[in-house]
């Protein structure tokens, strides 16, 4: 497994990011938005990236350009989106990434699953031919908030290249257990987001990997068995962030190393 993080949850300051990484131990990065908030990647300054990625040696491990995110029911929306997956996809091989996180619509009814689908297969066609791999993520308040609908919606994309990107997390919020999400999703998971929460009332709270609703030491154990060598992207939510993230980092390095001993 490779140890990176999305980098915006603390800064959007490319040096300060990849400070960071290496201060933390982490190996690498998952990118999102770099520099002005209106910069998101694939539209920010490359020509700096790709020089401070070199002279730091630090790899990008995925890449978030927002898609997605809409209705599926809105067809020209993402036959829109699945045409800027090519320049999110041609940015990727630029900086010597191979995945590209997306979305998985926003709340629909049943007669948007196979337009969801028919859209992701087609994103998948063009990740194929650039090399590359689109990792669809869970999320809360989303139409596939736990790992088994994510499932789901894999098998009717039905594309080698569509994989998940798993968040136990978004699924433990969304009332799923997150050892069945992670069982549900065997075998096509891309990226695991790794943070975690804990329940405050009828709310939600940030938590330390250690402390909240995902067993982080059981996910990792699960993904470790099952063969998963892909990037565990850390995300911080806990003030002061910085302080938060390095104990995050040095707890997930310890986790990973943990599980492997054991097996």
């Amino acid at each position: 497994m490779l140890t990176v993080w999305l980098t915006d949850t603390v800064t959007t300051d490319l040096d300060r990011a990849l400070h960071y990484t290496l201060l933390w131990g982490l190996e690498g990065v998952e990118l999102r938005t770099v520099g002005k908030a209106s910069e998101q990647v694939p539209f920010v300054n490359e020509e700096k990236l790709r020089r401070r990625l070199a002279e730091h040696e630090v790899p990008v491990a995925a890449v978030v350009p927002g898609l997605f995110m809409g209705a599926a029911r809105d067809r020209a929306m993402w036959l829109n989106e699945v045409a800027l997956c090519d320049e999110a996809l041609a940015f990727c091989r630029r900086v010597g990434c191979s995945r590209v996180v997306v979305s998985a619509f926003a709340e629909a009814g049943p007669d948007d699953a196979a337009l969801a689908a028919e859209a992701l297969r087609r994103a998948g066609t063009a990740a194929a031919r650039w090399g590359g791999t689109l990792c669809v993520l869970n999320e809360v308040g989303m139409a596939h908030p736990t790992g088994a609908s994510l499932a789901g919606l894999l098998e009717a994309v039905a594309h080698p290249a569509v994989q998940a990107a798993w968040d136990p997390a978004a699924a433990a919020q969304a009332g799923e257990d997150p050892q069945a999400g992670l069982r549900a999703l065997a075998g096509r998971i891309g990226l695991v987001r790794c943070y975690n929460v804990s329940e405050q009332g009828e709310t939600w709270k940030a938590a330390s990997l250690e402390d909240g609703l995902v067993d982080w030491p059981a996910q990792l154990g699960l993904l470790h068995t099952s063969g998963f060598d892909g990037p565990v992207s850390l995300e911080v939510h806990q003030p002061p962030l910085p302080k938060h993230g390095l104990r995050a980092a040095t707890t997930l390095i310890r986790m990973i190393r943990g599980v492997k001993r054991e097996t």
